[in-house]
């Protein structure tokens, strides 16, 4: 008999026929108990190693070693930013929290995989390993192995791990590729008129400045800044004025702000800029220690996209929430069927 899991070619999971006798739930509690208790025995007989029970998922450990492994680089980042301190504190639990639900998932998948004598041949193993020889060790076979016996890996055990890694994968693929959900014109059309912000363009103003910083010499400086509006009046260039006379960073590129957002100058620099039309130059304007001078060379109105144009990008952004969500509620599922407990 043969279960067909919808994986790609190269995986065959397939039914064994024997016969399973489940455990009574005295006998599976007394298991569990005794199991939790040989663990903590062995833990304390080991002096080298320091451990412990991190949960407990049906008659399965998960250590705290397994977890310490899965968060170093995670805890490693949160301390480089936070640098200690209470934040730091509920930062370390959020991760190590996380880090023992993914184990614990990881865990009923596998049983799930064991449950329904599903297979995996050998020779997909032998592929994964070979292509992490190739890809990673330049086809180095004697460095790979170096490599995994300085980590305390056997080859044994780093098989067993790619096969447990290969495995997840697979059963959450399958978990979420049997949702062959179809979404609902309606429901995209909903969606477009939710998030329509998203697909609208904001309005832009290209925008030169020039700058003078007021001085004590009373209002000579506003002087000089109507003198120069008067010249590009008259005909003169903007940018060549602002090259001979402004005092910002932009002097040097005849004032050029290029394409300004409505978040790019203060509340009352922004109104007046976009209240000008294109080729305007405003009046002097005193704000803070400075004068300004702006003009508007062009704008861009918002625009909004077409939901012809976005609809293939929400139509596959609902089926994957619809996918995430079916593999959230298989492994709901597991868990209800599961003894989980968390030390």
């Amino acid at each position: 008999m043969r279960r067909s899991l919808n994986f790609p070619a190269t995986l065959d999971f397939k039914i064994i026929d024997s016969s399973v006798h489940a455990l009574d739930p005295m006998t599976h509690l007394v298991l569990i108990r005794t199991l939790a208790f040989c663990v903590f025995a062995a833990v304390a007989s080991a002096q080298e190693v320091l451990d412990g029970i991190a949960a407990l998922v049906n008659e399965e450990v998960i250590t705290f070693s397994q977890v310490r492994e899965l968060v170093g680089p995670k805890e490693k980042a949160a301390r480089d930013q936070l640098k200690g301190g209470a934040e730091l504190a509920e930062k370390i639990k959020e991760i190590r929290l996380q880090a023992i639900n993914d184990l614990i998932d990881r865990q009923l998948i596998l049983a799930e995989f064991k449950k329904n004598k599903f297979q995996l041949p050998e020779y997909v193993i032998d592929e994964r390993v070979q292509t992490i020889v190739r890809e990673e060790f330049g086809n180095d076979r004697a460095a790979f192995l170096r490599t995994l016996a300085a980590q305390g890996y056997t080859l044994e055990k780093f098989r067993q791990q790619q096969k447990d890694v290969i495995i997840v994968q697979e059963m959450r693929r399958a978990a979420m590729k049997g949702n062959s959900s179809i979404i609902p014109e309606t429901q995209i059309a909903q969606d477009y008129r939710l998030h329509t912000a998203e697909y609208t363009s904001e309005d832009l103003v290209k925008l030169r400045m020039i700058v003078l910083k007021k001085s004590t010499e009373g209002d000579a400086r506003k002087r000089m800044m109507e003198e120069i509006r008067e010249k590009i009046a008259s005909g003169a260039e903007f940018q060549d004025l602002a090259r001979m006379y402004s005092e910002d960073t932009t002097q040097e590129s005849g004032g050029d702000w290029g394409w300004i957002n409505r978040r790019t100058l203060n509340e009352s620099l922004t109104k007046l800029v976009f209240s000008m039309k294109p080729g305007q130059v405003s009046h002097v304007i005193e704000m803070g220690g400075n004068y300004y001078l702006l003009s508007v060379e062009a704008r861009k109105p918002a625009t909004t996209k077409p939901l012809k144009e976005v609809h293939d990008e929400i139509e596959k952004r609902l089926l994957q929430h619809e996918r995430q969500k079916a593999q959230q509620e298989w492994l709901a599922k597991l868990r209800k069927k599961a003894f989980i407990k968390m030390f």
